[in-house]
């Protein structure tokens, strides 16, 4: 059994990248146990790059917001799910905001081995996700991890969308498949 978190990036409570987080979890849940950090829930300020996490013996941030308990159930995870709304061709600015709070020693204590990747976007554009993908990919080299998959969604953008939309059983059959 595995210790999934699954971070959503959404401020929509109930939208497409919610719903496809959800059902992710309900099918990751069979057989693992899984948390759910959504970004709507939390008041993370964004690194200044300080690198004073570098100098403490704890390396904690200086920074005291909603980030601590986000290291304390990654530091539990072994796998790790990003959920992501496409915005101008990136991942929110409030998920890259905890992403780029990462920058510390202290992820090398994460047990984090495996990661996927949910994205909603609005456009139909072919290359929709490259960017993100690029840098997914670059994320996954950089610190060894595995990829457990994707589940890219185009061409949903209005709140509930994505109902009946193939990816949310997609989704589920990926959450399924983590064990």
């Amino acid at each position: 059994m595995r210790n999934i978190v699954i971070l959503v990036g959404s401020m929509r409570k109930g939208g497409n990248t919610d719903l496809l987080a959800r059902r992710f979890a309900e099918g990751a849940a069979e057989h693992n146990h899984v948390g759910i950090i959504s970004a709507a829930d939390c008041r993370v300020s964004p690194c200044i790059g300080c690198n004073t996490c570098f100098t403490r013996e704890d390396h904690a941030c200086f920074n005291h917001d909603d980030m601590d308990m986000i290291y304390e159930k990654l530091r539990r995870a072994d796998v790790l799910v990003i959920a992501s709304p496409v915005y101008f061709y990136g991942i929110s600015a409030e998920l890259k905001a905890i992403i780029d709070r990462l920058h510390t020693p202290m992820r090398s204590s994460f047990a984090i081995r495996k990661t996927a990747l949910l994205l909603v976007g609005a456009a139909s554009l072919p290359n929709l996700f490259d960017p993100i993908l690029l840098q997914y990919q670059m994320i996954l080299d950089f610190f060894h991890l595995q990829d457990c998959g994707k589940v890219l969604v185009r061409g949903v953008k209005d709140r509930g969308d994505i109902i009946g939309h193939p990816a949310l059983d997609e989704a589920y059959r990926l959450g399924l498949s983590i064990e």
